[in-house]
């Protein structure tokens, strides 16, 4: 009740001023598809490992047996389990003066005989050489994979989201800035045209600046098709609807955190781990095979002609305990045991090169984080000086001391700085990005 309370709230929001990324980031927990069926696997685990813990408790079957037989064997079987067995079963009906090897037909020709048997079974077992409790972590660690993978497809669809509106609002922002050059272009248009009515300009200048300014609509273009796309995947990633999104306003910051942390949270390495556990389990498993078992079992049955007919009278109990103790297998027990604990080592190998390769990955990142912040500032200043220098042409040009070309020239250089800066700071965000994901971070965390 409480989570359609939120989405009424929420709905009503998104329709007053847009949807915010922590709107966004809330609903990818609970309307991201592809983290619903991460759930549903976390469930289909936990389901497993309660499967195997019930192993502890044994198993109670209830047995009916319902026969009709005139089999010799099975006619005096019934009769012994049903306690109605008589010395005419034994033929005692047909002994006077017959020889001592003449058949005896009442014995091996009974007739046809009913058979209704009812029993409970309970079996448990004792002592299984750890080999319970071995697959019982087994099924437990593969419960924690299962969360871990959840988790993992949680933060690949934060880190999607949250790319998504960072990329909205650099798109937003170069739009901004080519709509001034557009307007710019416009009045410069305008302006030639007045100057070749007076005869101080030339048609060829007229076509260099409506060149230029059917190219930057062009781009305007590009980038409003970047940003239609960009609501179709936020529409899909959050399974609803998207048509508005309030931008972030500021530039990403970047994470403050210490390789040691990110591998600490890191999920893939959280990943190696626990299926180490699991291959530890596993070779605990196989060593059982040298180890006996002992299980306890419990039966009370009652037998008849007829069903539960004098149940009480013909009652009868078993209980027992079973040893087994495999002695010999070949040599395979010995076999299964060494795969168990090389596949183990390879674990271990696997967890350390995970490690170290994610410390190169921290790396590589901070690397090209450093270099985009540097790119950066010196494509803002570049950017600065570029419309400085464009304007400066353009009034030249008024005053007929430059040519239309050489203000196309300088108008193409702003521009060209524009979507360099656009390139430079979206190859920052996407690092920046990649560097929460390894951390399991979101936008917010450890900032």
């Amino acid at each position: 009740m409480k989570y359609f309370i939120f989405l009424l709230i929420l709905n009503l929001s998104l329709h007053a001023q847009g949807l915010s990324l922590g709107q966004a980031l809330e609903l990818i927990k609970h309307q991201n598809l592809e983290v619903q069926v991460a759930k549903y696997e976390v469930q289909s685990s936990q389901l497993n490992y309660e499967m195997a813990y019930a192993q502890n408790f044994g198993q109670l079957n209830f047995i009916q047996n319902i026969m009709r037989s005139n089999d010799a064997g099975n006619v005096f079987g019934f009769k012994l389990t049903s306690r109605e067995a008589s010395f005419n079963d034994f033929g005692f009906s047909e002994f006077g003066n017959i020889p001592m090897d003449a058949p005896i037909d009442g014995l091996n020709y009974p007739d046809d005989q009913n058979f209704f048997q009812s029993k409970l079974i309970y079996e448990l077992p004792l002592y299984t050489g750890n080999k319970l409790s071995a697959y019982q972590n087994i099924a437990k660690q593969m419960k924690n994979i299962s969360v871990l993978d959840k988790q993992d497809q949680l933060n690949a669809k934060n880190y999607e989201t949250q790319k998504a509106f960072f990329d909205m609002a650099l798109l937003k922002s170069s739009l901004q800035n080519l709509n001034i050059i557009h307007n710019n272009i416009e009045k410069l248009e305008n302006m030639t045209k007045e100057m070749i009515i007076e005869g101080y300009a030339k048609k060829i200048d007229l076509l260099e600046v409506q060149s230029k300014k059917a190219n930057v609509q062009r781009v305007i273009i590009e980038l409003e098709s970047n940003q239609e796309l960009l609501y179709h995947y936020l529409s899909f990633l959050l399974n609803q609807e998207v048509t508005n999104i309030q931008v972030p306003s500021q530039d990403l910051a970047e994470p403050h955190i210490t390789e040691d942390e990110i591998l600490y949270s890191n999920i893939d390495i959280q990943k190696a781990q626990t299926a180490l556990k699991v291959r530890e389990s596993m070779v605990i498993a196989q060593e059982s095979r040298y180890l006996p078992t002992i299980g306890a079992m419990a039966e009370v049955q009652t037998a008849d002609d007829t069903f539960l007919g004098n149940a009480s009278k013909h009652k009868s109990y078993t209980i027992g305990l079973q040893l087994k103790w495999n002695i010999f297998g070949g040599g395979g027990d010995m076999a299964a045991i060494e795969k168990a604990r090389v596949q183990s080592l390879q674990m271990q190998t696997q967890t350390q090169l995970a490690q170290k390769g994610i410390r190169l990955k921290v790396k590589e990142i901070q690397t090209k984080i450093k270099m985009a912040n540097s790119e950066i500032k010196s494509l803002n200043l570049e950017l600065t000086l570029a419309r400085q220098i464009y304007e400066n042409y353009e009034d030249r040009y008024k005053e007929q001391l430059s040519s239309m070309n050489d203000v196309i020239i300088k108008q193409s250089s702003w521009l060209a700085k524009i979507l360099e800066l656009l390139k430079a700071k979206n190859t920052r965000n996407t690092q920046i990005f990649a560097l929460q994901r390894l951390a399991s971070l979101t936008t917010g965390d450890k900032i």
